[in-house]
């Protein structure tokens, strides 16, 4: 078989079972997202088998319900007789001292493949997959490749993947074309990731003759050098990864290198980010009414999916977030938008005060440097702004009322008639 073409789907970080929000609606679109790319790219297309290479749950402890998304998903494949091949990632990994996990579950009622090497004393250990106990590391497939799985290493996965190699290497001789999951990232692909393997510390795997990395972990699509491939994950898990190239890598591996193609037609709740820039000229009223004719103009639905819809307001404001009604801004902006969970984003910074430092000797008598500090400060909120000059002086006299000992009666008549404009 080592001359026929070998087609399998590559997936990643599925996370059934995803809770942000606290809406049962998103947490079904990671089983859509799943269920529909299988369908459509791997039991429409036969392919010769499903690779998952680690975080098919988003946590450790399961619902039920979340289980049964995946058996649904699992059992579809198996019917059409296409193996899935998995690893456990971070996300879905059995904890410390703990010898089983929902992968081992569903592996030892046969709906996945769990590939799993063992550890001793001596480093890694990789043992041909039995069907009789399902257990085991690697697995010859018919059509003429071997897949070898890992676990989740963490911060020892470059030590790690020394071991891999040197027991890769002592394998019995098998199909050429050689498959390895590993479930981490490299570095720069991602902004504020911590350990990622840089690129040589990968090479050993391929001197040891893997021609596929299958990787998972980081939840954007990557590939390096003809051999390292990354799909990231099928739906998008916060707001930050909108904007990430994800999917599932469809590959045909014949003579010579893979060939791997990146899907991404298959179901997906839309996503939309919207924005204002506040100068700092307008009052809250005047904000919130341009957020909603800005939500008003923007409504995005694709074939009756409402959308999650991400609102930011930013720039400079002249008045204090808590002078914004927030809370009915959002449910107003939800209507018009009609998305499925509004996000509202309050990043604006207040209007910074005058930009000349003050000095006494640019600014002459403590009167004036008070005035400048209080027309300042006025002028930063918007309900003060036309008459800054105007309520500093009056701040200022009243001021100098108060410390040369005019009664409190006097400076309330004074400020009636001077800014109230009323008589006694």
């Amino acid at each position: 078989m080592a001359g026929s073409t070998c087609t399998f789907l590559h997936l990643a970080d599925i996370h059934l079972g995803y809770d942000r929000y606290d809406s049962p609606e998103r947490s079904k679109d990671f089983f859509l997202a799943f269920r529909d790319v299988v369908q459509r790219h791997a039991i429409e297309n036969q392919v010769d088998f499903v690779l998952i290479a680690g975080d098919l749950f988003e946590h450790r402890q399961i619902q039920p319900g979340v289980l049964n998304q995946a058996q649904i998903v699992l059992r579809a494949l198996k019917q059409a007789k296409i193996p899935v091949l998995a690893i456990e990632g971070n996300h879905d990994n059995r904890p410390f001292g703990v010898k089983t996990s929902w992968l081992r579950y569903l592996a030892d009622h046969g709906e996945l493949i769990l590939l799993e090497p063992t550890e001793g004393e001596q480093g890694i250990h990789l043992q041909p997959w039995s069907a009789e106990n399902r257990r085991g590391a690697y697995l010859d497939l018919p059509c003429g490749v071997r897949v070898i799985g890992s676990q989740w290493y963490g911060s020892a996965a470059p030590k790690s993947i020394e071991q891999l190699s040197a027991a890769i290497r002592q394998l019995p001789p098998g199909p050429e074309r050689v498959v390895l999951m590993f479930h981490h990232g490299l570095e720069g692909q991602i902004a504020r990731y911590q350990g990622a393997l840089r690129y040589s510390e990968v090479l050993p795997l391929r001197e040891a003759g893997v021609g596929y990395l299958a990787l998972g972990h980081i939840h954007k699509s990557y590939s390096e050098e003809g051999w390292v491939f990354n799909p990231g994950s099928l739906e998008a898990n916060s707001t930050a990864e909108w904007d990430f190239e994800r999917g599932a890598y469809r590959v045909r591996w014949g003579e010579g290198a893979p060939q791997a193609e990146l899907i991404r037609d298959y179901y997906q709740r839309p996503c939309q980010r919207l924005q204002l820039e506040a100068k700092g000229k307008e009052t809250p009223e005047q904000v919130t009414a341009a957020l909603l004719a800005l939500a008003e103009g923007s409504r995005l639905e694709r074939e009756g999916i409402e959308p999650i819809v991400e609102v930011r307001l930013r720039g400079q404001v002249g008045f204090a977030k808590h002078e914004l009604d927030s809370r009915t801004l959002q449910r107003q902006l939800q209507q018009l938008t009609g998305a499925l969970i509004l996000l509202f984003r309050f990043e604006a910074t207040p209007l910074e005060l005058g930009s000349a430092a003050i000095t006494l000797e640019e600014e002459g008598e403590r009167l004036q440097i008070e005035e400048k500090i209080y027309t300042d400060l006025l002028s930063s909120h918007a309900h003060y702004r036309q008459r800054s000059v105007e309520l500093a002086r009056l701040l200022l006299d009243l001021k100098e009322k108060i410390l040369s000992g005019q009664e409190e009666s006097q400076v309330y008549s004074y400020l009636k008639s001077t800014f109230l404009g009323e008589e006694d």
